[in-house]
């Protein structure tokens, strides 16, 4: 029997397919507001489109991993196309994850700096081309800006965790060379992140030469999502007093429902309708039943006794008589796993049609 939630109902017996829509809101909820006009010529259209204006890498060492993302919004009734992406240094790269946005809608371009071909201090600029009609078009200026040490190395660039199951935790190891002085030292490792722990082992140091193991490690506890991580060394380095090395990886769930919100859009009262709830593990489980959050008895479903990594339940809601929102929590309890997998679903009941109350 489950806990800590509220009342639910086992389902029983029956259903296939749902639709889940991404709100542009939803994207970045911290972006400024969709402006309801279309950009004229001789206004700041397009850089008003831009999360930042320039961006400072600092100080980073010979092999590390540094990139970073620049947000570009559609404030505009128009819809907007990235026509062209380019840099003024063959150290940077630049690329948008998308070319043509709707309103509301948003694209990243990843900027990235050759830390092992380029070294000391580098200028560089990306350009980023926006046409909104077809003609009109604006290239926008974004000055970049790095410090590559050739004393400090890194091997591997950043500690990348990859894919990692919820649950399991994960460990990477980077090594760190310097060279120059002979009393150059490590003093600190900065975490921001409780979930990240780090371990500094020093394993040489001889004629100005020094090295370093840094032990990056992520616990078991940590949350699904992305992990975008920033470590800080801290050196006895007056002059570049610190080294800053990129964390990043995923934490996935052992088993996911997709999609993980259906989207019933509108019911007639009463009038069932079915629809898929696909179950995925990394691994082959059991569903032994399903439970709902709430006292309606409107939900079966049917569910089987296999063993397998792919399960499809038929979902089945006889929607009630009352026109108004559903919504439901679904709780699914697997096998050998302590805690149940949740998935939601909503709609809206409409009025009966005048066929359903003549039946």
């Amino acid at each position: 029997m489950l806990s800590g939630y509220a009342v639910r109902f086992v389902l029983s017996s029956v259903t296939v397919a749902g639709l889940i829509v991404a709100s542009a809101a939803a994207q970045d909820a911290t972006s400024p507001p969709v402006q309801q006009a279309v950009p004229r010529a001789g206004e700041d259209w397009a850089e008003q489109m831009f999360s930042e204006r320039s961006h400072d890498f600092g100080s980073v060492a010979r092999g590390a991993d540094v990139r970073h993302k620049i947000q570009v919004k559609n404030l505009y009734e128009e819809t907007i196309r990235i026509s062209n992406v380019g840099t003024t240094c063959g150290c940077t790269a630049a690329k948008p994850d998308r070319e043509e946005l709707k309103t509301g809608e948003i694209a990243n371009i990843e900027v990235v700096m050759n830390t092992v071909k380029f070294l000391r201090e580098k200028n560089s600029n990306v350009d980023v081309t926006i046409t909104f009609d077809g003609r009109t078009f604006k290239t926008v200026r974004i000055p970049i800006h790095a410090y590559i040490r050739p004393d400090v190395v890194l091997e591997p660039g950043r500690a990348d965790f990859g894919s990692v199951e919820v649950g399991q935790g994960a460990e990477k190891r980077i090594q760190i060379a310097y060279a120059g002085r002979d009393d150059w030292a490590i003093t600190e490792v900065k975490s921001a992140n409780p979930l990240v722990a780090t371990e500094l082992v020093e394993t040489g140091r001889e004629s100005g030469r020094v090295s370093y193991e840094l032990i990056v490690k992520l616990a078991p506890n940590a949350p699904t999502g992305d992990i975008r991580e920033q470590l800080v060394l801290m050196t006895n380095d007056e002059r570049s007093p610190q080294v800053d090395v990129a964390v990043e990886g995923s934490v996935v769930a052992d088993i996911v429902v997709t999609p993980s919100d259906i989207v019933l859009g509108t019911l007639q009262p009463g009038v069932p309708k079915t629809v898929s709830v696909v179950v995925r593990g990394r691994r082959a489980f059991v569903i032994e039943r399903m439970e709902c959050e709430s006292q309606r008895d409107c939900y079966k479903v049917r569910i089987g006794t296999d063993t397998r990594t792919v399960h499809v339940l038929p979902l089945t809601i006889t929607p009630p008589t009352e026109p108004g929102e559903l919504s439901e929590k679904f709780f699914l309890t697997i096998q050998g796993r302590e805690e149940p997998v949740e998935f939601t679903a909503h709609g809206t009941v409409g009025p009966a049609t005048a066929a359903a109350q003549a039946q």
